[in-house]
């Protein structure tokens, strides 16, 4: 009975927690949870606004049904949701409230959605910039790529010369968007200087670009306002709806329940069809003798199979050993110093990678930050009398990115010499094998 209070309470603070413009009633969930078609057009909208602002694109209400559910599926796909009961569902949005709800619960948990939502739509009164020096790790199934050469075919052959093309155009606009980021970087630095000593918090000392925008047009300030209650109103939202959460998935789990055993309620109806359609002059099973055989010569082959596998691992091991009595020999009278220089090397290598690894682990730059201007001379006095403290705020400085940036450059320039040297080993071999070909490298 408890839990039956507590749950439109969840409910409710969950849709008030979303972003106002795509912000849905309760009744739509309590509607998804008996499945009625009335409730599924506001679900595909609710999830085509929702993922729309997490992949940080413009959405608009005038959008057609059906490229929103194609846009909600190939989303919810490329996410992992393989549950092949959503992508059966009409494009028309007629039908399926029930799947959407299990889909909008699963967004809530696997890609903290709410999360997402308030980062991505916060209101920002700060010069904010991103600081990421973080090493992506490749995924489990690009690792090892590279060990092998990828045959391609004549058709898949592409001109050398449009790669130089979209090599040459990539480095302009990374050129220009470099020259961008400059002047706006001179641009915030002239109002952080000018209005330095202004500012009420005696740890920033200036104003930001939003702060001065309103100094130069107070109009706008009701506006901002209202922006910041907005916002407030959906922290209190998204703290109550931490505390009620788990009703939320105790509620879940009875429509999970439902669903089960309406799933198995319909199975086994369907199963009573099929029997009653099937003949009654069956009941001698003249299939089974010819099924029983099929199985027997499957197990013989197995059998065989797993024998011949057995015998090739023994001769394989067999003649990997011999291999390598007679490579040691030919290690010591001709290639071992070659070979001893390349170990060193790649050690060598992994060495300074690992220096960079453990220094990147103490010093952790991840996520937004605020734009604060310090002067050089830690003397300087605000507009209010005193100096600017350093040690009341978790700053990060410049240095410290730029002296992180140029390790890892560094590691990737090792990198880069080492992926370089294995390709033009990799061409030698491959020259080595053409009859008439003469390579000059460069």
């Amino acid at each position: 009975m408890r839990r039956g209070r507590a749950l439109p309470g969840a409910v409710g603070a969950l849709c008030r927690a979303l972003p106002p413009r795509s912000r849905p009633a309760p009744d739509t969930l309590r509607c998804a949870r008996f499945d009625r078609p009335q409730a599924s057009l506001d679900f595909w909208r609710l999830l085509y606004a929702l993922l729309k602002q997490i992949h940080g694109d413009k959405w608009t209400q005038s959008d057609a049904i059906d490229n929103q559910i194609s846009f909600v599926k190939s989303v919810l796909w490329y996410h992992g949701y393989d549950r092949p009961e959503l992508y059966q569902l009409p494009s028309d949005g007629s039908a399926g409230s029930r799947e959407l709800l299990l889909a909008f619960s699963w967004l809530l948990h696997r890609l903290s959605l709410l999360e997402q939502l308030l980062a991505r739509n916060r209101v920002e009164t700060g010069d904010q910039t991103s600081v990421c020096t973080c090493e992506a790790d490749l995924p489990n199934s690009q690792k090892g790529m590279t060990e092998r050469a990828p045959e391609y075919r004549l058709e898949d052959r592409v001109d050398v010369r449009y790669l130089q093309w979209l090599n040459g155009r990539l480095r302009f606009q990374w050129r220009s968007l470099h020259a961008q980021h400059q002047e706006l970087c001179k641009l915030l630095h002239k109002i952080h200087l000018f209005t330095s000593g202004s500012h009420m918090d005696q740890i920033l000392g200036h104003f930001s670009v939003t702060e001065t925008d309103l100094v130069r047009q107070p109009e706008n300030y009701k506006q901002l306002l209202q922006l910041l209650e907005s916002e407030t109103m959906q922290l209190e939202a998204f703290l109550e709806w931490k505390q009620l959460e788990p009703v939320y998935w105790q509620w879940m789990e009875t429509v999970l329940d439902n669903m089960a055993e309406e799933g198995n309620t319909c199975e086994s109806q369907d199963a009573h069809v099929e029997k009653n359609r099937l003949p009654k002059a069956t009941s001698c099973c003249p299939w089974a003798d010819s099924l029983t055989g099929q199985i027997d010569r499957l197990s013989r082959d197995l059998l065989t199979l797993h024998y011949q596998l057995h015998k090739l691992v023994t001769h394989r091991k067999a003649v990997w050993c011999e291999k390598v009595k007679t490579g040691g020999e030919e290690l010591k009278k001709e290639g071992f110093s070659a070979t001893a220089r390349k170990i060193q090397e790649s050690v060598e290598l992994k060495l300074l990678d690992l220096t960079y690894l453990c220094a990147q682990k103490k010093i952790k730059m991840h996520g937004s930050c605020r734009l604060v201007f310090r002067s050089k001379h830690p003397a300087s006095k605000t507009g209010f009398g005193r100096s600017v403290s350093k040690e009341h705020v978790s700053a990060v400085s410049a240095t410290e990115v730029i002296r992180e940036l140029q390790m890892r450059e560094a590691s990737l320039d090792r990198e880069l010499k080492q992926l370089r040297e294995e390709c033009r080993q990799r061409l030698d071999e491959i020259a080595e094998g053409l009859d008439g070909v003469i390579c000059i490298s460069p």
